[in-house]
């Protein structure tokens, strides 16, 4: 009788335990259906208005007009005038070869002009009489010739006169084939002297354009050979920066657009600038585009080869929807899935992608009046959830 009562008195109290743990549960799951059912908080993004979109690269200083100058003679470099950092108009003496070799060439060519020439006057005065004596000889045969059929003279003077003209006439070839020679020769040595000439100027290294001097290979009293580089010259008019950009965002950057430029040297100091050049040759191994960015105002103490930042705006935004990457649900190219609220409920968008800025953020289009777009993606999502914006 006793072990009955206890088992009956088990049996209740296991009841009253089942009871509890399925009222528990129940309360538990009415929470939770209360939970899943309330209106979750979500942050939403704003439209903005003004939005500059840029694209970023890094680069370098350089110039488009560079010349490493040597002389064309091989010598010995007896002066050097500018040093690195001097601005020197153009046509100025900037070096100069040992040339008292070739000035006495040049002193010999000219001495050499003048006996030419000298030769050339004294032929010329020969020239002068020969044709005196010529046209001397010419009267007396033509007298004596008209005198003949009267017999006012003989035959043998007569014939003498003839004679005497024609050894005139040939004198008078031969001196003015002498005069002839003399103007070949004299012609000869200016040309010779003026070869010297040029020649010595070949000693001297003139500024081809106003430049700025860069580098200073080598010093006075160095052996030289032929166009070995003496000075490096750059024009400062075309320095400017050579940006690299990646690929998939370069297709916008189009010539004349603004610029931004940071060099290293000076990081709190941006430069305004404009893309100048777009090279049609891409680098094969970055897959970087090469632009070439011009400053406004070149600074006057340029250092070619220094890096640089550059940021190009491409355009303008009046007004858009841009999304961070985070805020994605999925992305491929040109399209992304995004969470919106609309209607108080949560639901999935596909989106087409627009600019992209450079902190990442997508500009997304083709979004349905009305929806908002979510900034933070909820742990819990599903399509339909109730949600509210977040205060």
């Amino acid at each position: 009788m006793g072990v009955w009562w206890n088992m009956r008195a088990d049996r209740r109290t296991l009841g009253r335990a089942a009871l509890a743990v399925l009222l528990l549960a129940l309360a538990g799951g009415a929470a939770g259906w209360v939970f899943l059912l309330r209106p979750v908080s979500v942050a939403l993004l704003a439209p903005r208005e003004g939005v500059t979109v840029q694209v970023f690269g890094l680069g370098t200083v350089e110039a488009r007009v560079s010349s490493r100058l040597g002389f064309k003679l091989a010598g010995v470099l007896g002066e050097l005038r500018v040093d690195v950092g001097d601005r020197v108009p153009a046509g100025t003496l900037l070096a100069r070869l040992d040339d008292r070799e070739q000035a006495a060439r040049l002193a010999r060519a000219r001495a050499a002009v003048a006996q030419a020439e000298a030769g050339v006057a004294r032929a010329s005065a020969v020239v002068t009489r020969t044709d005196a004596v010529e046209a001397n000889a010419a009267r007396t045969d033509a007298r004596r010739q008209a005198l003949l059929p009267g017999r006012d003279v003989s035959a043998e003077a007569a014939d003498t006169a003839r004679a005497a003209l024609q050894i005139a006439r040939a004198d008078g070839a031969v001196a003015h084939a002498d005069l002839a020679v003399a103007r070949a020769a004299a012609d000869d040595a200016r040309a010779n002297a003026e070869l010297e000439a040029v020649t010595l100027d070949l000693h001297r290294l003139a500024a081809p354009f106003d430049g700025l001097v860069t580098a200073r290979s080598r010093e006075p009293g160095t052996a030289l050979a032929a166009g070995e580089p003496v000075l490096t010259l750059v024009d400062p008019a075309t320095i400017w920066v050579l940006a690299y950009i990646d690929e998939s965002r370069s297709g916008a950057v189009r010539v004349g657009q603004p610029a931004q430029i940071v060099l290293r040297s000076a990081p709190g100091h941006p430069l305004p600038g404009h893309v100048a050049r777009i090279e049609i040759e891409s680098d094969r191994v970055n897959e970087e585009r090469r632009i070439q960015v011009a400053f406004d105002r070149i600074p006057a103490d340029p250092h070619l080869g220094e890096q640089a930042e550059v940021t190009i705006t491409t355009a303008t935004v009046p007004r858009g929807v841009f999304v961070p990457e985070a805020a994605f649900d999925g992305l491929r190219a040109g399209h992304g899935t995004v969470w919106t609220l609309e209607d108080g409920r949560l639901a999935r968008r596909e989106v087409s992608l627009g600019a992209h800025l450079l902190d990442g953020s997508f500009q997304v289009t083709g979004l349905p009046a009305g929806a908002r777009v979510l900034a933070t993606l909820p742990a819990r999502r599903w399509v339909g959830r109730p949600a509210r914006a977040a205060p």
